[in-house]
């Protein structure tokens, strides 16, 4: 031992542990000692060990480079004759580690730890590491950090608007006690995995409830995959739901093509008008719902896929049970949490808040300035029957935008049908209204008003009324109107 260093309390030929050997081919102790001594002095930044009286038995040479001394020459000595500001030794006496610390080495600030190495509850020894050698590179790392984490979610969002939904819960409008308890029936659903059947009239927004039910499920950030049951081909259906390999029929693709359900895969699969859905596969598309595993046409191999199923028709499907058009058992899978969503006429309060959402957005879409209604246009909107519903109500506002001139809707901006219900529907102390009667009358009123305007012009007159020339011939025919003025009607 040199001149001046003190004699260490730390054992001289302790070994802490040993690497984990084959006992058919034991490690030498030299070996591992070796092995010890190379993960030591490979460790980028600096290291130093003490005994529990703070003397020094471990000095890398990382750590000799950056204070400038040689580490051989360390070992004995007391850890504060070698490092200024040092706590190993207090650390020592405590038994408590100190973990990302900072300490004033060398002119700078250092993030350092010190951990205490315990043997039968007694402090042996205490192991200390330069962890930064500047407090800015602590800085660093977290802006980098938090550079990573603002493009992840930045990328998932984009993964959102790519891959997911357009609606929310905050796109369904309306006011009505009905739509209220329908969105929190509905949020509920998106809590859980269960499948989801959604009922109601064409237009009323069955698909926009089930991309919001997607939207605010775990599943968001995965595809949302429309089957539109009633647009597919018969003969095509079964390879678009589950696809099919190549050569499987003549025209496939030469690689094959994976099937809509096998492209939710943790996603969401929605059903649309899956009353139209033909008998043959309704069993087929109850054995998948059910196993969630299917074959691609022409294919052996078991495709297994993980997704939500949410239905939705505009057809009463218990009255197709009776007539077994759709099938009990595919209709009590899918009928877990049924949603029906009422139609227009039966939910006036949501008309004007309606109107004034589609405005809203059509006049940002267009760049326009705000658009408002007037009373009398606001009273026609609230007083017609909305046979094609919430998508009537949008294509009826669009119309009356592209033609107005100023800032206000105007009674006579509406169409004529619509327009004229101010004055014409039935009294509100009737007890039944024939929808359907309302509307031929509205529409025979109409064609007849644009006639007269228009001094029989066919092709103004379609104008007028927003519909081409052959929709207007069918229906002059269908109610009786004359071609010409001198016929009779």
């Amino acid at each position: 031992m040199k001149t001046g260093q003190k004699k260490s309390a730390f054992p001289e030929k302790i070994i802490p542990f040993q690497l984990e050997t084959n006992p058919a081919r034991p490690i030498p102790v030299q070996e591992q000692l070796e092995a010890y001594k190379l993960i030591f002095e490979s460790i980028y930044n600096g290291i130093m060990v003490t005994d529990a009286e703070g003397i020094i038995t471990h000095f890398n040479k990382p750590y000799g480079q950056f204070l400038g001394l040689d580490p051989a020459a360390q070992i004995g000595k007391h850890c504060t004759e070698v490092v200024e500001n040092t706590r190993m030794h207090i650390v020592a006496k405590t038994g408590k580690p100190e973990i990302n610390q900072t300490q004033w080495i060398k002119g700078q600030n250092m993030v350092v730890q010190r951990i205490p190495i315990k043997k039968d509850g007694e402090v042996i020894a205490v192991f200390g590491q330069v962890m930064f050698k500047d407090v800015k590179d602590v800085t660093k790392l977290a802006n980098k950090l938090s550079l990573l984490e603002s493009k992840v979610k930045h990328y998932e969002e984009e993964l959102m608007n790519l891959r997911s939904t357009r609606y929310t819960f905050d796109s369904i409008v309306g006011h009505s006690r009905v739509i209220r308890e329908l969105k929190n029936e509905a949020l509920k659903a998106s809590a859980n995995q269960f499948p989801v059947l959604i009922t109601g009239d064409s237009g009323t927004g069955k698909e926009l409830f089930a991309q919001a039910i997607h939207h605010a499920s775990p599943r968001k950030l995965y595809p949302f995959v429309r089957i539109n049951c009633s647009a597919i081909p018969k003969d095509l259906l079964e390879s678009e739901l589950f696809g099919y390999e190549k050569g499987a029929f003549t025209g496939a693709k030469s690689e094959g093509k994976p099937g809509k359900f096998e492209i939710a895969k943790q996603g969401t699969v929605f059903l649309d008008e899956i009353g139209d859905l033909p008998l043959v596969m309704q069993p087929k598309l109850l054995r998948v719902v059910e196993e969630k595993e299917f074959e691609r046409v022409g294919g052996t191999k078991i495709i297994r896929s993980d997704f939500r199923v949410i239905a939705a028709t505009n057809q009463n499907l218990e009255d197709m049970l009776a007539d077994e058009r759709f099938r009990k058992d595919l209709f009590y899978r899918l009928n877990v949490i049924a949603l029906h969503i009422p139609p227009l006429r039966e939910r006036k309060s949501d008309i004007l808040p309606l109107a004034q959402h589609f405005l809203e957005q059509m006049t940002k879409e267009a760049n326009l300035s705000g658009i408002t209604l007037d009373k009398d246009a606001a009273g026609a909107l609230k007083k017609y029957t909305w046979p094609g519903n919430v998508r009537e109500l949008s294509n009826v506002l669009e119309r009356a935008l592209s033609s107005i001139e100023g800032d206000t809707i105007h009674l006579c901006d509406l169409p004529f049908y619509v327009s004229r219900t101010q004055k014409n529907l039935p009294k509100q102390n009737q007890t039944a209204i024939d929808i359907k009667g309302v509307q031929a009358r509205a529409e025979r009123e109409a064609i007849r008003y644009a006639l007269t305007e228009t001094h029989h012009n066919k092709a103004r007159a379609a104008k007028l009324l927003g519909i081409h020339r052959t929709l207007l011939y069918k229906k002059m025919k269908k109610y009786h109107i004359a071609l010409t003025p001198e016929q009779p009607t």
